[in-house]
């Protein structure tokens, strides 16, 4: 009885690391888009930085009105774009916890599925053992016994 609860969790083991490695895969995702949202975050930082050295350079020469207005409404479109790319990583930072917490839970349901299932299976052996046993004992019960005097 007790093989037979095991047998019958098999596919709800299987379910459950169906649902597990689908949970890995999202993690999977989830961390390479928070790799390419942090790496544009990077891109955009560096490229501000190497705008700004433009400044330097251009305003100890002298620069027009013309050319600061341009210059500081750009800097506003790439500050704003910083900002816009930093939501986003916080975004794909949430998307990455919940998948993590996600992944987490299916791990650990299907560890105790299979911990339920090698229960069984020891306690199926265990039910066997004594089975055995006990047939072993009944035919040394019946079997004459040879007196060697």
């Amino acid at each position: 009885m007790a093989q037979s609860r095991a047998a019958r969790l098999v596919p709800v083991v299987d379910m459950a690391e169906k649902a597990e490695k689908a949970a890995v895969q999202r993690l999977g995702y989830f961390q390479g888009q928070v790799k390419v949202a942090e790496s544009k975050l990077a891109d955009l930082h560096a490229f501000r930085l190497d705008y700004s050295q433009q400044w330097i350079v251009r305003g100890s020469t002298g620069v027009s009105g013309q050319w600061l207005l341009g210059f500081q409404g750009f800097l506003a479109q790439l500050d704003t774009a910083v900002d816009q790319q930093r939501q986003s990583l916080v975004w794909h930072q949430n998307n990455l916890d919940k998948a993590r917490e996600a992944w987490q839970q299916a791990f650990a349901r299907v560890e105790g599925l299979r911990k339920l299932v090698q229960r069984y299976r020891d306690e199926a052996q265990r039910l066997e053992d004594k089975r055995e046993q006990k047939l072993l004992d009944e035919l040394s019960q019946r079997l004459p016994r040879h007196d060697p005097y």
